[in-house]
């Protein structure tokens, strides 16, 4: 039935424009095509299971074998083509699409009539033989099809489809129909992280999980989300990182363990920044940060190559080289490179401090030489760290959960990986003296008391943990939003989460 046909029926329908008046003409024709089914008892809402035998990916890639296999497939319809007596339309489920072949002859008249009431993004199932048309499309050739759910919005325009940024991250599931490339990309994240479980767990590392609200926001210097507890009366924070309580399963005797899972930070949004992002922390005792360089680019190369059958990838434009072993600096070799300037000959904090005015770094208070060297870091050296890049020897200011580097007390054994200029990992041999934690947390506590809002707070649980021995440790941790970035060439993180973060619309 053309359209105009249902919209002079919704005309002379009891109520209709009571019922419909805020709604466009497209809309209003399908809610009348929905109210036609469900007087003449054929409501698709009310069908509660379709039985699938075969995804239309499996047929088109096995159809040597499938030719003239009478199947049962069901997907979302996305084009139609003829209407005379026989039609052809697309299908498209999870996997794939295919064509199907609706013919009056074969279906009957009354069934075929109601096809023809079908509208683009109607949920169909479709039983039939598989088949090839002259033109070489496979398809299938349907004896039954049937209507197992309306779909009362339109879908965007065909050759165009969803375009509006804002709009394809506020309504991923519009998204996710029409852009074949958006579903791709969340598929391939997927295997993303099942790779990465299977490198860990093949490797005799224990997945655990650990709370998301804390008494104490630890594990990482960002500001927190606050929430309350009624029956506690307390006040409490979703997670900034895992950190703290994946420790203490190492002072536990786990000795092996990761997580994978959402954390919360109170900042800014970006393309770089979601407020909830997804983290993976691994910890291992009886090594340390260099034992962790290793398990890191080992573990990205080994997941590129399972997922997408290489190590040399495309990221907007520029191949980058995930093959082992990847470039080592410290930070002081690079800010030497980049900035020209040597913190190994500077011996003062205002030695630094004016170094960094002369340089146009903006500097706020009175920053240590460790601080100065990091500001200057990512000033000058971010932009340049293209190829995969381990940045080693941060200053202890920058790192209070961090081990010192015995020869080099300033500095602490940690890294950070940079590729395509953004930070993709920071590992650390971890801190294990607790009288030397309990001193970096009342630091980190003076720097919260003078309105740091990102600084530590004082966990004395967790120096109590220390106490009792924790053994020589690595620990790790990788933004999988960022590699899922890398990895699918997507160039904002709203790109790769499925409902990022949104302002509510006024």
């Amino acid at each position: 039935m053309p359209e105009r046909d249902a919209n002079n029926d919704l005309h002379n329908s009891q109520n209709a424009n009571v019922e419909y008046e805020d709604l466009n003409e497209i809309l209003k024709v399908r809610r009348v095509k929905l109210a036609e089914l469900q007087k003449n008892g054929k409501d698709p809402f009310k069908i509660v299971k379709y039985d699938v035998t075969h995804s239309t990916k499996y047929i088109v890639d096995n159809f040597e074998s499938m030719e003239g296999a009478f199947v049962s497939v069901a997907g979302r319809l996305m084009s139609k083509r003829g209407m005379g007596k026989a039609s052809f339309c697309d299908v498209r489920d999870r996997d794939g699409k295919i064509q199907i072949y609706v013919k009056m002859d074969e279906v009957g008249a009354e069934v075929y009539e109601e096809f023809k009431k079908f509208d683009i993004g109607d949920i169909v199932g479709v039983k039939g033989e598989v088949f090839k048309t002259h033109k070489g499309e496979i398809s299938v050739k349907v004896q039954e099809i049937v209507l197992l759910s309306k779909s009362l919005q339109p879908l965007p325009e065909k050759w165009h489809g969803l375009k509006d940024v804002d709009l394809r991250y506020r309504q991923r599931y519009v998204d996710l129909i029409v852009n074949p490339d958006v579903r791709n990309t969340f598929i391939v994240r997927s295997k993303i992280i099942k790779a990465i479980r299977k490198f860990l767990d093949d490797r005799g590392f224990l997945e655990v999980e650990t709370p998301i609200l804390n008494t104490i926001p630890g594990g990482a210097a960002a500001r927190p989300f606050v929430t309350h507890h009624n029956t506690l009366d307390i006040d409490m924070y979703l997670r900034i990182a895992p950190e703290l309580y994946l420790k203490r399963l190492i002072v536990g005797g786990l000795e092996k363990v990761y997580e994978i899972g959402r954390m919360f930070r109170n900042e800014g949004m970006s393309v770089k920044h979601n407020p909830e992002f997804t983290l993976m922390e691994v910890y291992e005792a009886y090594t340390d940060y260099k034992g962790m360089m290793e398990l890191t680019e080992q573990l990205i190369s080994t997941v590129a190559q399972e997922v997408l059958g290489t190590t040399k990838i495309t990221y907007q434009g520029q191949e980058i080289d995930l093959t082992p072993p990847w470039n080592r600096m410290t930070m002081i070799e690079a800010v030497e490179k980049y900035a020209g300037v040597n913190f190994n000959n500077i011996t003062s904090d205002e030695e630094a401090r004016n170094i960094a005015k002369e340089k146009k770094v903006h500097i706020e208070g009175n920053p240590t030489k460790g601080e100065v060297l990091n500001l200057m870091f990512e000033e000058f050296v971010e932009e340049h760290l293209v190829q995969p890049t381990f940045i080693l020897d941060y200053p202890v200011e920058v790192s209070p959960l961090t081990k010192r580097k015995p020869d080099m007390p300033s500095l602490t054994e940690r890294f950070e990986l940079f590729i395509t200029c953004r930070e993709m990992a920071n590992a650390y041999s971890e801190l294990n003296d607790p009288i030397d934690q309990k001193e970096r947390f009342l630091d980190q506590v003076a720097k919260r008391e003078a309105g740091d809002e990102e600084a530590n707070m004082m966990d004395d649980d967790f120096i109590t943990a220390l106490e009792y021995g924790m053994p020589p440790t690595g620990g790790l941790g990788i933004g999988i939003d960022r590699l899922v970035m890398l990895l699918t060439d997507s160039y904002s993180i709203r790109d790769v989460l499925l409902f990022p973060t949104m302002k509510p619309k006024e």
